[in-house]
């Protein structure tokens, strides 16, 4: 299972002072040599936390896989198109959110169209794409349709679930929309509110190949220091996969 590390709210902590530290870009190199596969960046258009320099920079130092976050805007879909990350998530994005609360609204005509254009563009730019969509078996079958390469299933009400000890209902329905996803054809990633407490039941699922996991690493972190924080998760889900496959 590929682990990335999603160093936005790094940015944040920056912008909360609107200074020049803590750096993101630092913070992706104690990443990668804490040992985690790749990095998770959302380029938003209202730039709250990550700016256009930060993804810049990345592409130019990290030594692993760069997994861009982006809405279907023009003119985000143009630095994707131009610096061409390894890979490509389309998320929904809301001015008054705090953070992404729900996966792509899909159902409408409008809405397909534009997304599938947007993977269109990306694809034809060598860049793997995935849509961030809740784990409902219909939205999962669109994204098929769509030609997408992957899915991240989001987990947020799997999280909220586990915390108030009635979890295991919604990771039921992960794991369905996982395997089917897995049958379309599709990769299969995961992630949004996952935690040290919480994510081995998710990544014990044996058909999820990827999880982004951000904040509860960056709040750790501030107690432990980022290496260490970033080993401690992947340990967690190394020991989640080594059950599965019976090691």
């Amino acid at each position: 299972m590929r682990f990335y590390v999603n160093i936005d709210h790094v940015a944040t902590v920056r912008e909360a002072r609107r200074t020049d530290e803590p750096d993101p870009v630092r913070a992706a190199v104690l990443v990668e040599l804490a040992g985690a596969h790749g990095i998770t960046v959302h380029l938003r258009e209202d730039r709250r936390h990550v700016n256009d320099r930060d993804v810049r920079l990345l592409m130019e130092t990290a030594r692993t896989g760069i997994n861009l976050e982006l809405a279907a805007t023009a003119d985000v879909l143009d630095i994707a198109c131009e610096l061409r990350p390894m890979q490509a998530t389309l998320v929904p994005e809301k001015r008054e959110e705090v953070t992404t609360e729900g996966g792509l609204a899909l159902a409408d005509d409008a809405a397909r169209a534009s997304t599938g254009a947007a993977i269109e563009r990306l694809s034809a730019a060598g860049i793997r794409t995935a849509l961030f969509v809740d784990p409902d078996e219909d939205v999962v079958r669109i994204s098929a349709d769509l030609g997408v390469d992957a899915v991240e299933l989001h987990t947020g009400e799997y999280a909220h679930a586990w915390n108030r000890g009635v979890g295991e209902a919604q990771l039921t329905r992960l794991e369905q929309a996982a395997v089917l996803a897995e049958s379309l054809g599709l990769a299969v990633h995961a992630g949004h509110g996952l935690t040290y407490e919480n994510v081995t039941p998710v990544a014990a699922i044996e058909v999820i190949e990827e999880l982004n996991i951000g904040h509860s690493i960056i709040s750790r972190a501030v107690f432990v220091g980022m290496e260490r924080a970033v080993r401690e998760m992947g340990d967690l889900i190394g020991a989640a996969r080594r059950g599965v496959s019976g090691a």
